[in-house]
C-alpha cells in the first residue's frame, strides 16, 4: 500500500523542511561536529574526509549538525584494518528521546582474515530488536565503500555500494509504527564491544593493535532538513522550482521504491550473505514473529 507524503509526514509547527541538492559531497566540518573523543576525531583535507580512532582510554563519534525528515544518505568508508576483533564502527540515523526512531549500520571488527559482519536494526517509535546480519563480499579495510540509507515513507533501504541489502517497508497498516513523526541527526563512531561484538565476546580487542582507525569521506544527503528559520510549516512536496535553491532540487528518492532489478538484487544478497535475521528467529519469538515478519508485510 502507498501512503502520501501529507498522509505519513506530521506538520511541525514553526519549522520549514527544506530540500538539499545534494550532487556534490559535504564538507565534513560544514556538516559535522565532533562529539567525543577529543583529538581521536581528525577533520582532515580542509574537511574532505575525516577519521574516528580507538585506543583504551577511548572511542570517538561525530554528529550531523542538521535533522532530517526523510532522505537518501550515502557515506564512503574504510573500516579498521587487521585484527579489529572487539571494535565496532557504526554510522547511523537516530532521534532522541525514549521513544526514538533509529536506523543503524554497525560494523563488527574481526581477526585479521575473516569477513567483517555489517549489523542492521531499526527501531520505530522506540520499538528495535529488528536485527538482520550480513557477510560482505569483499574486503572492506584495502579501500573506501560507500554505504547509504534511503528512507522515504514508503521504506527504510540499507544500501552497500549502491546494492540494497534490507528493506523496512512501511508497515502501518497493519499496526506497526513507522520511522515518519520524528526527525533525526546523522550520527557515526567507533568504540569498544569486546563483550558482544567479535563472535559474541569470545575474541576479546587486541590493545596492542591500538590506535584502530576508521575513515570517512564523500558525505551526501539529497534530504529534508529540519529548520527553525521560518515560522510557516512546510514539507518536502510543498516545495517547488520556487524554492530559493538556484536549480530545483532531484526528489526523485521521496518516493522511490525498489524496481525488479534492485528486487532480484537484493534477495541475491539476502540468500547469499545475511548470517541472521529476526524474522526467522523462532527461538526469540516463540509466541509468533513480529506483524512486518509476515509475508504479506514483506512480499516483494
Amino acid at each position: 500500500m502507498a501512503y502520501s507524503l501529507f498522509g505519513t509526514m506530521v506538520m511541525l509547527p514553526m519549522l520549514v523542511l527544506a530540500c538539499l541538492l545534494g550532487s556534490v559531497s559535504s564538507n565534513f566540518s560544514e556538516e559535522f561536529d565532533i562529539t567525543w573523543g577529543e583529538e581521536r576525531a581528525k577533520i582532515l583535507n580542509n574537511g574532505e574526509a575525516l577519521t574516528l580512532s580507538l585506543d583504551k582510554n577511548s572511542g570517538s563519534g561525530f554528529q550531523s549538525k542538521n535533522e532530517y525528515l526523510y532522505g537518501k544518505f550515502d557515506i564512503q568508508l574504510k573500516l579498521v584494518p587487521g585484527n579489529s576483533a572487539g571494535t565496532v564502527s557504526t554510522y547511523y540515523l537516530s532521534s532522541q528521546g525514549l521513544n526514538h526512531d533509529e536506523v543503524d549500520f554497525e560494523f563488527l571488527g574481526n581477526l585479521s582474515g575473516d569477513p567483517y559482519i555489517v549489523h542492521t536494526n531499526v527501531y520505530s517509535q522506540g520499538k528495535g530488536d529488528r536485527e538482520q546480519q550480513f557477510y560482505l563480499w569483499f574486503d572492506p579495510t584495502q579501500d573506501f565503500h560507500t554505504y547509504s540509507v534511503l528512507w522515504n515513507p514508503l521504506h527504510v533501504v540499507f544500501y552497500v555500494d549502491n546494492t540494497p541489502i534490507r528493506e523496512f517497508k512501511n508497515s502501518e497498516a497493519i499496526g506497526v509504527p513507522y520511522l515518519n513523526k520524528q526527525p533525526m541527526k546523522v550520527y557515526s563512531s567507533l568504540w569498544d564491544a569486546e563483550d558482544w561484538a567479535t563472535r559474541g565476546g569470545l575474541i576479546k580487542t587486541d590493545w596492542t593493535q591500538a590506535p584502530f582507525i576508521t575513515s570517512f569521506q564523500n558525505f551526501k544527503a539529497d534530504a529534508c532538513i529540519q529548520s527553525s528559520k521560518s515560522s510557516s510549516p512546510s514539507t518536502c512536496s510543498s516545495l517547488n522550482s520556487s524554492t530559493s535553491s538556484s536549480s530545483s532540487p532531484d526528489r526523485t528518492w521521496l518516493n522511490q521504491e525498489l524496481d525488479l532489478k534492485s528486487k532480484k538484487r537484493l534477495r541475491r544478497v539476502q540468500k547469499k550473505f545475511m548470517i541472521y535475521n529476526y524474522c526467522t528467529d523462532s527461538k526469540r519469538f516463540p509466541q509468533g514473529f513480529p506483524p512486518e515478519c509476515s509475508k504479506k508485510s514483506t512480499k516483494s
